[in-house]
């Protein structure tokens, strides 16, 4: 993915679209999938106002509960945040010393 909503297809990638068209287009070896495909009928449609967002069709890939707790979670990415933060300023401050040495300042 090059952004949230952008993504550069791989060789692979462009194979697996084009095979799942051509079988839903054949009517054979065609099964919906989810976060992937899924081919709507016109009483869907019409249920949606015949808005074709993905969303309303494709549903969400569901992922798998790795047994850690979010709170867990959470209490280990902040951490992670502030160490970061703090690796930041420090940085930060190496920089500004070095612009200082050449009698710039920002």
């Amino acid at each position: 993915m090059k952004g949230r909503v952008l993504r550069d297809f791989a060789l692979d990638d462009i194979k697996k679209i084009a095979d799942t068209f051509h079988n839903w287009q054949q009517g054979k070896n065609y099964q919906d999938e989810a976060g992937f495909c899924f081919s709507a009928k016109l009483d869907d449609m019409e249920k949606h106002d015949f808005v074709l967002t993905p969303g309303r069709y494709v549903a969400a890939v569901e992922s798998e509960d790795d047994g850690i707790l979010i709170k867990e979670k959470i209490d280990t990415f902040t951490a992670l945040l502030e160490e970061q933060f703090n690796e930041g300023r420090l940085l930060e401050d190496k920089i500004n010393k070095s612009l200082k040495e050449l009698k710039y300042e920002v």
